[in-house]
């Protein structure tokens, strides 16, 4: 299991949230510094991700605990990653990554039998998850990042994540 570090300046992401049945995989580039510090995906308060999955899964989720926010998630077929395993990092911005260890997404897909698309969250986990997944025979979503560091309104973002939705169905 992986566990999150913040030392020497390599950090090591979070483990995965899924479940067998999950039918739509979110994958971000690596935590920032919030998320590790308080081992929970998405923990920056400007950060966008829970009230855009809001608007996916028709959930209200940015006001509940985290650990509800996780339940409510899987119950509509959510999973969650990060492309990177590791990496050199000073801060929470992906241009500063160095040293990068990739996960095993290919492994991780094939273990779910049911899913119909990955959504990859900003640029970075685009490029390099695409690279990572190569012919993985799923849809491939690639939407703004949620990072409040991508300053495209949020309404803007939630225009294009809205098309998850569709897989949840």
């Amino acid at each position: 299991m992986d566990v999150p570090s913040m030392n020497g300046g390599v950090k090591h992401g979070l483990p995965p949230v899924a479940r067998a049945d999950a039918r739509l995989l979110l994958l971000g580039s690596l935590p920032g510094e919030a998320s590790l510090a308080a081992a929970r995906y998405y923990a920056h308060p400007r950060n966008g991700f829970w009230r855009l999955m809001e608007q996916v899964t028709g959930v209200a989720l940015d006001a509940l605990p985290y650990d509800e926010r996780i339940e409510r998630l899987g119950e509509r077929r959510v999973a969650l990653w990060d492309v990177v395993h590791a990496a050199r990092r000073e801060g929470s911005l992906d241009g500063q990554m160095r040293a990068i260890e990739m996960r095993d997404l290919a492994a991780f897909v094939a273990g779910l039998p049911e899913l119909r698309a990955i959504g990859f969250n900003g640029g970075t986990a685009a490029r390099l998850g695409r690279r990572a997944l190569g012919g993985a025979g799923l849809r491939l979503v690639d939407l703004p990042s949620s990072s409040p560091a991508y300053t495209l309104p949020l309404a803007d973002k939630a225009a294009r994540w809205a098309s998850l939705a569709a897989f949840l169905d």
